[in-house]
């Protein structure tokens, strides 16, 4: 065998090899410019643009960004992507600051956001240039622990949560009924008269410091070995939180006990003082708190599991025949499913047959059942109340209606809020800082405090350690947010991001659409006025019969009127139709007119005897219609779109929180003004194009602020779009609902009412937990160091202040779960 070695070695070409998703690609010119303009970034080569795959693959020794950015300056655009990684570990405001800083500096990263409560991490990247591996590294680095999507999900996170609430509380128990006798030991000899005497008898002059010794390792080992495991990697890499001051706290505490135990002579005389009390303590109040908050942060996702849980778990299908029952996740669209009286709709899908009403209020908030009949759609999850039917699956798995409700309440309640920066920078220093008082109030308590110095040093330093942990900070924002958005999809108002929430309590004017918003969106007779001495039921019939060969909108709502009231229609012959006028023909051998007045002045008919009552069908924005029978007026019909029940009392109930209501539309000018004027709306912006709304919104951001603009249809996406906060009737099209930042589920205009409440509801308590949380640590801190003491006042006791701490995260998840009923 020859080893000689090849005299032209293959060398393998430097820098890594990437592949870019490039959006903008057209033709080859295209593809042209950005191999152009990838050629000019340091470090490139082997660039090669594919125009079919819309992907540009290159060699690369520079960072990524360059080549991000240079096919961006050459016109076209990397997609960004997010990426969602659940992290485990997760305890305080620090800690998400901390992991948010570990993932914003892996390479690409444009920006993370790490939600405390939900323990999800967003990223968001330019796509294909970062790989989850990497993120997941970034989060072992910073200390926590990442989880996959599966792992991150409302239900095993909701196992997580059970499963660590029952470690809790086993170690609460276990470290109270070992903290007792300490406490007991320590704190009898002042509260019962001769008890430190006995205990001197009985375990001679060191045994109860012994004892109290052998007990406060057993704590600190065993229930509290968690913030020692946690906090000391923390504090060694420079990134401290609320494990490293719990464990600062109680540890020297401990220590110092210790020493005071074993070797008394080595510290100054007088100061060889126990404080085995109040490392026991610290530890057991704080896990308590840590318990406390854990059962209402399982709260706080309530909502989630609600929904979550609608869906059966199985469903009857009838396949060949026969009827059987498979799991829920068998499905297939095209299955035809059985639902029974009292169960639950086992898919998305429509009646095939039997009827039913059916209990929507989980998606719509509407507590009354809807009438389903063969060809109506149903949702999965909403309860079947007396009937029985047969739906034919439409729709399964992540596409179904309850699926794409639980995203929008999850990308919500993940979302950080403008003001939750704040918290953010302060968190990020507040940590530190605490150290840093710490120390310092130990140093001033040396140094200028009372003998024994080194005992007053030593318990003010671990009472600022341990009452200032930034944990209800943390929670401030998160936990309100969670209950406000679960509480909104409750009520049938899905907030589709989180930023939505501030935004929408911001607004100072509501722009609405009219038709479908505002109104029904469905022509349907409003009037039929007869001449004298004609009956109104076979006049509508007669008209009903002709206009059943039109297929114009006003025409199916005649057809319509007179089908609700039974009326047979009748054969029709000789149909002409004269387009902006009317039509025209013979039903039952008798000749029929309908139409416009300029109709019958055509056709020679006289129409003078109910002109009084056109015009004032006319003026109150409705279509009137005039119906000729054998040559002579017979009635005057009319048309309008209705306005939905209570939209006037919703117009005025946004008018009395202070917000100017405004319409813009596309209708002509005199039934928008006279819908307007029965709503009490005073501004009124009608025969607007699609394009236009978005202008109309921005001139009505000038004169009044803010603007939330409602609406349904495919022309009110822009609008929804351009508008501070866009609302979309659920019942819509599916891109309106796409361009709005929140979803009106049932169609009813309560719901802008209800989703401006909780905005202002949820904003409101977030500024309570803020206030509360900051004002706390504000006001403690000094307190913890001593400074009353200085003024004649007391010492704060470590034992108290861990206390505080616990019930200071207790207070903020207490008052974020009073959401729960808000809007009610």
């Amino acid at each position: 065998m020859d080893n000689r070695q090849s005299p032209n070695p293959v060398v393998p070409a430097p820098g890594r090899r990437l592949s870019i998703p490039v959006e903008g690609l057209s033709c080859a010119s295209c593809v042209g410019r950005v191999e152009r303009a990838l050629a000019r970034v340091s470090g490139a080569s082997e660039i090669a643009v594919n125009l079919a795959t819309g992907r540009a693959d290159l060699r690369l020794t520079g960072a990524d960004a360059e080549a991000v950015e240079a096919i961006r300056r050459a016109g076209y655009a990397v997609p960004e992507a997010v990426t969602t990684v659940g992290v485990a570990g997760l305890s305080c405001a620090a800690c998400v600051g901390r992991v948010e800083r570990a993932l914003r500096s892996v390479p690409n990263v444009a920006d993370a956001s790490v939600n405390l409560v939900t323990g999800r991490a967003e990223i968001r990247h330019p796509e294909g240039l970062v790989s989850r591996a990497e993120l997941e590294a970034a989060i072992a680095k910073a200390g926590y622990e990442p989880l996959t999507i599966a792992e991150a999900t409302p239900d095993t996170r909701a196992a997580r949560r059970s499963e660590e609430g029952a470690r809790l509380r086993r170690d609460v128990i276990r470290a109270a009924v070992l903290a007792a006798p300490v406490v007991i030991l320590d704190m009898g000899g002042h509260l019962v008269p001769g008890f430190a005497q006995a205990v001197h008898g009985a375990l001679g002059g060191t045994g109860a410091g012994l004892l109290q010794a052998v007990l406060a390792t057993l704590v600190l080992a065993g229930p509290g070995a968690r913030f020692f495991r946690q906090g000391i990697p923390n504090l060694l890499r420079g990134h401290p939180d609320m494990n490293p001051l719990v464990a600062l706290g109680a540890g020297a505490a401990y220590l110092y006990s210790l020493v005071s135990v074993l070797a008394p002579g080595s510290l100054p005389p007088g100061t060889a003082h126990l404080y085995f009390e109040a490392a026991v303590l610290i530890v057991t109040l704080i896990l308590l708190g840590r318990t406390l908050e854990a059962g209402a942060k399982g709260r706080t996702g309530a909502a989630i599991a609600r929904l979550v849980g609608l869906a059966p778990a199985t469903a009857r299908v009838i396949r060949d025949g026969r009827e059987g029952e498979v799991a829920q996740g068998a499905l297939t669209i095209g299955d035809v499913v059985r639902v029974r009286p009292g169960e639950r709709v086992a898919a998305d899908g429509v009646l095939v047959s039997g009827a039913s009403y059916v209990d929507e209020s989980m998606v719509t908030g509407e507590p009354v059942p809807v009438a389903k009949a063969p060809g109506d759609a149903v949702v999965g999850g909403t309860l079947n109340t007396n009937g029985s039917f047969d739906l034919r699956v439409t729709s399964v798995g992540a596409d179904t209606v309850l699926a794409r409700i639980v995203r929008m309440v999850e990308a919500a309640q993940g979302a950080k809020l403008p003001i939750q920066a704040l918290v953010d920078r302060v968190t990020g220093w507040f940590v530190p800082a605490v150290i840093g008082a710490a120390l310092l109030t130990f140093a001033a308590w040396f140094a200028l405090g009372p003998s024994p110095a080194l005992g007053f040093a030593l318990v003010n330093a671990i009472a600022v350690l341990i009452i200032a942990c930034p944990c209800a900070m943390g929670l401030a924002t998160p936990t309100s947010i969670m209950v406000g958005t679960g509480r909104a999809a409750e009520r049938g108002v899905l907030f589709r991001n989180g930023g939505a929430l501030q935004r929408l309590r911001e607004v100072r004017v509501v722009a609405l659409d009219k038709t479908g918003t505002l109104t029904e969106g469905r022509p349907t007779l409003t009037d039929l006025i007869p001449m004298p001495g004609l009956d109104a039921d076979e006049t509508l019939r007669l008209a009903a019969s002709l206009e059943s060969r039109s297929e114009h909108p006003i025409a199916r709502s005649i057809v319509a009127a007179a089908e609700a009231k039974g009326l047979a229609l009748g054969e029709v012959s000789a149909f002409e139709a004269e387009p902006g006028y009317g039509i025209a023909g013979i039903v039952d051998g008798r000749r029929v007119v309908v139409g416009a007045r300029r109709f019958l002045d055509r056709l020679g008919i006289a129409a003078e005897g109910l002109d009084v009552e056109a015009a004032r069908l006319g003026a109150e924005g409705r279509s009137p219609l005039h119906v000729a029978l054998d040559g002579h007026l017979a009635a005057l019909v009319a048309v309008a779109d209705p306005i939905k029940p209570g939209a006037a009392e919703i117009v005025a109930d946004l008018r009395a929180r202070g917000l100017a209501v405004a319409m813009i539309t596309g209708d002509a000018r005199g039934p928008a003004e006279a819908v307007a004027r029965r709503l009490g709306i005073a501004e009124v912006s009608s025969e607007i194009l699609p394009g236009g709304k978005v202008a109309a919104v921005q001139a009505l951001r000038e004169r009044h602020g803010p603007v939330a603009f409602v609406g349904d249809g495919i022309n009110d996406a822009p609008a929804l779009a351009e508008a501070d906060v866009g609302l979309a009737i659920g019942t819509g099209t599916d891109i309106a609902v796409e361009s709005a930042d929140v979803v009106l589920m049932s169609g009813a205009l309560g719901g802008i009412v209800t989703a401006i409440r909780l905005s202002r509801a949820v904003m409101r308590n977030i500024r309570q937990n803020l206030f509360w949380a900051f004002a706390y640590n504000v006001a403690l801190i000094p307190v913890a160091a001593g400074l009353l003491h200085a003024f004649g006042g007391p010492l704060l006791s470590p034992v108290l202040a861990a206390g505080a701490m616990a019930l200071s995260s207790v207070f903020v998840l207490a008052n974020a779960l009073r959401l729960r009923r808000a809007a009610a």
